[in-house]
């Protein structure tokens, strides 16, 4: 199964005490994929102009329910098409209850080879230096 789930650098790259790359396998590869997803601007690759996660187009925008519902469709859209390794079941975001500029983002996922279910929660500072 570990085959399946991949192998690939840990995030973010870091040499391990040999001088070597660090690695990560099966589902802490998926973990650092969605990271990696979700923390990449759209267009910010110059190969790849369209990977990554349209939440930073949003980076100084109010805290509104219109802008929630934005981010999370943007969350689930990204990863159910960079993915392929997962099922999305939820994404939901809430305010961090202390820091109301904070978005807790809350992705449920189920990972196909063995339907184990996972949470990750992404933190998203939609106006980053407000109060």
């Amino acid at each position: 199964m570990a085959e399946f789930l991949g192998q690939g650098f840990k995030f973010p790259i870091r040499l391990n005490g040999r001088g070597g790359l660090s690695w990560v396998a099966a589902e802490q590869s998926i973990i650092e994929a969605i990271w990696i997803i979700i923390s990449t601007p759209l267009r910010s690759r110059i190969m790849e102009p369209e990977f990554g996660c349209s939440i930073h187009d949003y980076l100084f925008s109010p805290n509104t329910p219109n802008t929630v519902a934005a981010i999370v469709h943007g969350v689930q859209k990204a990863l159910v098409r960079y993915e392929p390794r997962i099922d999305v079941l939820d994404v939901h975001a809430h305010a961090h209850p202390e820091t109301p500029n904070v978005l807790l983002i809350n992705i449920d996922y189920r990972v196909r080879a063995n339907n184990a279910m996972h949470n990750l929660v992404y933190p998203f500072y939609i106006n980053e230096g407000i109060a």
